[in-house]
């Protein structure tokens, strides 16, 4: 008996260490069951497939035209306070003798814009840099040149001497966007390879962020992040209708591309011949608030006021006047100071423009040829834009001195303290040289003018100060 239990002992032992080797390197059990499990959902509704599939499919075409750009770099460092005494030169040698320099490395994106390697950018992603490396989607590496950059719109190009065909990318017309459509956003963010992430067109003609000079920019939701710069965005058919440019640091779902309209023609000037030449109007202008707007008749606040015109430029040359407010331009109503800057600097130098202006109540049009703005005689810069106030202030002739350099109106003698007119920004020694428009010669002619405009709301005045002209529009109720 005891034997018969040995062999079957025995044979449980042989048929365990059978199994064993058969299941050799399985370090688990499996069910016998063999049921497949159903899906949470059974069917997905064939829109939302179609979508999922065409953000598939598109980023499979676009990506290889996307590039990663890493840089090296080299900023002076900025010697301390205690340095900068003549001390320190005394006992550590001359200013400058040894200038201490710190390497800085930064990432960026881009895309590809021909098959000859030139390369769309951002140009804070390639200024100051020493050496610049671009990663195509294939993982070949090559290096960079900057053709060249313009940092008003801060677009760069650059430009590899690849051996294999590149993947060019299409762009788009970013004219036609509205918002809500959907955005994509491929690019390097944080060195994470070819992100991409997708939302909406958050809104369009985004200006005054104090970016850049030009702005008109894409806002998206989609995420944008540091290293996104430069990079495209998207829309559904894989166009390119933006370059990646800003981020809201202190937000989240607010980024800002450059349309691709605006950068066509500054990156064909690049390629071209490595610079930007833009459009100047000879005209100095400033924003045109509310009570400038009823002191001069407008219906609404809109245009660019202009305080001074340029002797000999083209808008002199057009016949624009000193008052005028400049409404259209070539076509494009003038909604304030930054969008006439930026249609003027798109214009093509030389081109013929309409230009719509509003003076003395009536609308007008005139014609005038835009020059180069490098050609520009030297300017100083437009005047501080200010509110407007109620009247506070005492006013004198001019001195015989004053008047003998061709200067005529009266002189700012005194203001009330804490008025809003002195709020406004409105100083002694300023010269009043017009009253809604009137020009006044003496204190006879502006107190007649000032008088006349007692029915009125505000009063526009025109200020002379140094060189520079400007306007302050003060209310008087």
């Amino acid at each position: 008996m005891k034997s018969a239990r040995f062999v079957i002992a025995c044979l449980i032992v042989l048929s365990a260490l059978a199994a064993c080797k058969k299941k050799e390197g399985v370090t688990f059990y499996e069910s016998s069951r063999k049921e497949s499990a159903e899906p949470p959902v059974k069917e997905v509704p064939k829109d939302i497939l179609a979508t999922q599939q065409g953000f598939v499919t598109l980023v499979k075409n676009v990506t290889p035209s996307v590039v990663n750009i890493s840089t090296i770099g080299k900023k002076k460092l900025v010697r301390p306070f205690f340095e900068a005494s003549p001390f320190f030169e005394d006992f550590f040698g001359e200013k400058g003798e040894h200038p201490q320099y710190r390497r800085e490395h930064s990432l960026g994106s881009g895309f590809i814009v021909n098959k000859d390697g030139f390369i769309v950018t951002n140009d804070h992603v390639v200024r100051d840099a020493e050496t610049i490396q671009v990663k195509l989607s294939n993982e070949s590496v090559y290096t960079g040149k900057v053709i060249g950059s313009d940092p008003k719109t801060d677009i760069a190009v650059i430009k590899i001497n690849a051996k294999e065909p590149l993947p060019a990318a299409v762009f788009g017309d970013s004219n036609k966007l509205q918002v809500g459509q959907w955005a994509i956003a491929i690019g390097n963010p944080f060195g994470l390879d070819r992100t991409v992430t997708v939302g909406v067109i958050s809104a369009t003609g985004r200006s005054n962020m104090g970016i850049e000079t030009y702005e008109d920019f894409i806002q998206t939701d989609a995420s944008i992040n540091p290293g996104n710069s430069g990079g495209p965005l998207l829309n559904i058919y894989g166009e390119v209708i933006g370059i990646n440019t800003a981020i809201v640091a202190t937000g989240q779902g607010i980024g800002f591309a450059i349309p691709v309209n605006m950068a066509k023609q500054v990156v064909a000037q690049l390629i071209s011949k490595g610079n930007v030449s833009r459009g100047w109007l000879g005209v100095s202008i400033q924003t045109v608030t509310e009570d400038m707007a009823r002191s001069f008749g407008l219906p609404k606040s809109h245009g660019a006021l202009v305080n001074e015109v340029i002797a000999g430029g083209p808008a002199a040359k057009a016949g624009v006047l000193q008052g005028d407010v400049i409404t259209g331009f070539d076509g494009n109503s003038v909604k304030d100071v930054r969008q006439l800057q930026r249609l003027v600097g798109e214009t093509p130098v030389g081109k013929r423009a309409e230009l719509e202006v509003y003076r003395g109540g009536k609308q007008l049009k005139l014609f005038v040829t835009t020059t180069p703005a490098e050609k520009a005689p030297a300017q100083a810069q437009n005047p501080t834009e200010r509110e407007a106030g109620t009247l506070g202030l005492s006013v004198e002739e001019l001195g015989a001195e004053t008047r003998s350099r061709g200067i005529s109106g009266v002189v700012v003698s005194d203001l009330e303290p804490g008025g809003i007119a002195e709020e406004s920004g409105i100083q002694r020694g300023d010269i009043i040289v017009s009253v809604n428009q009137q020009k006044v010669r003496n204190l006879t002619e502006y107190q007649k003018a000032m008088k006349e405009a007692a029915s009125r709301d505000a009063v526009a005045l025109l200020v002379r100060r140094g060189s520079a002209s400007i306007y302050f529009a003060l209310k008087l109720r």
